[in-house]
């Protein structure tokens, strides 16, 4: 008698070569249209899967599981980030949960230090301005932005994707400072060269950049709080390609306004994809549609790691990237 398949429940678009291996080993049910699902749509397809694949833009909170009924059992998450799942209650409801960690590294670090590159050097204004037709000759005094040799990079979050950013940064010759729960080890501190704070506040007030590259917890919530914002230097500039909710954008957005920073570097944002009308106008910031992990080669890892995780569950064992809310 056949072994029937996992029903698997694929909630948006994914690269050709993912869905023709999922269809290849299970009952896949994809979004062609790739239109995201509602709410009643997510619960609808949580009721008929045995295998859910979501993007972390659906939102799968308490209140959607509750309604999931009996049959799910695995939310295979296509991303690293899981704050866009309750955990916590897929777990006491007997879901598993993985995500896609590991896979988005260097493609993340890669943009970061594009953005910062961009925001330092004011590459974005420099376009536009030729773009437009109004570039009319070199100027000894005109688009001056920072050069990066010698600056000192403060790193919020210093997992892989933190190392990953030091590791450019060392090479371009930037001095790397970090924050972290708790210090890296020797070896990779010797490698890195880099400067352990154990008080944000000590580090953020003497920085030239700050990264954002920590994942978006209950604890890292406005982490860039107004009052954290307000010890940054005139000069600083803030880079975000981690959780838009790690920065309290209101205030960020002010600041850069007022000239309190002198710039920022963003490819997500607290309420996305709505964007703060503030932010859109000024200038001194470089804002990307969350495009951090959008290389082709990511992307197909991504689906690949979802592919092992709920295949390595079909067969009774454990996924090997099944989060826990104590890992949260």
């Amino acid at each position: 008698m056949p072994v029937r398949k996992l029903k698997v429940v694929v909630t948006r678009k994914l690269p050709d070569p993912v869905e023709t291996r999922m269809c290849e080993l299970f009952d896949t049910e994809l979004n062609l249209a790739d239109k995201p699902l509602t709410p009643d749509e997510l619960v609808d397809a949580m009721g008929r899967a045995d295998v859910l694949v979501p993007t972390i833009t659906d939102r799968i909170d308490s209140r959607l599981l509750s309604r999931s009924g009996d049959r799910l059992k695995l939310i295979a998450n296509f991303g690293a980030g899981v704050d866009n799942i309750d955990v916590a209650t897929a777990n006491a409801r007997g879901i598993i949960v993985t995500n896609t960690p590991g896979v988005l590294t260097e493609d993340t670090a890669d943009l970061t230090m594009t953005l910062i590159m961009a925001a330092a050097r004011r590459v974005v204004e420099g376009a536009e301005v030729v773009k437009a037709g109004d570039f009319h000759g070199w100027s000894p005094t005109w688009m001056l932005g920072r050069r990066l040799w010698g600056k000192r990079l403060g790193i919020v979050g210093m997992g892989r994707i933190g190392q990953a950013v030091a590791r450019r940064a060392k090479a371009f010759g930037m001095q790397v400072h970090y924050h972290n729960r708790k210090p890296v080890s020797p070896r990779i501190a010797e490698e890195l060269g880099c400067t352990y704070w154990e008080s944000l506040d000590q580090m953020l007030a003497r920085m030239d950049i700050i990264s954002i590259n920590c994942p978006h917890t209950p604890a890292t919530y406005h982490l860039l709080s107004a009052r954290r914002l307000k010890l940054l230097r005139p000069h600083a500039i803030v880079v975000n390609t981690a959780r838009g909710e790690v920065i309290d954008e209101g205030a960020l957005a002010n600041m850069l306004a007022r000239g309190e920073i002198a710039g920022a570097g963003l490819d997500v944002y607290e309420h996305e994809p709505t964007i703060n009308p503030k932010l859109l106008k000024l200038p001194n910031v470089v804002l990307l549609p969350h495009m951090g992990s959008a290389t082709v080669e990511g992307r197909i890892d991504m689906g690949e790691k979802v592919i092992v995780n709920v295949k390595t569950f079909m067969d009774g064992h454990r996924p090997p990237d099944r989060v826990i809310p104590a890992m949260l």
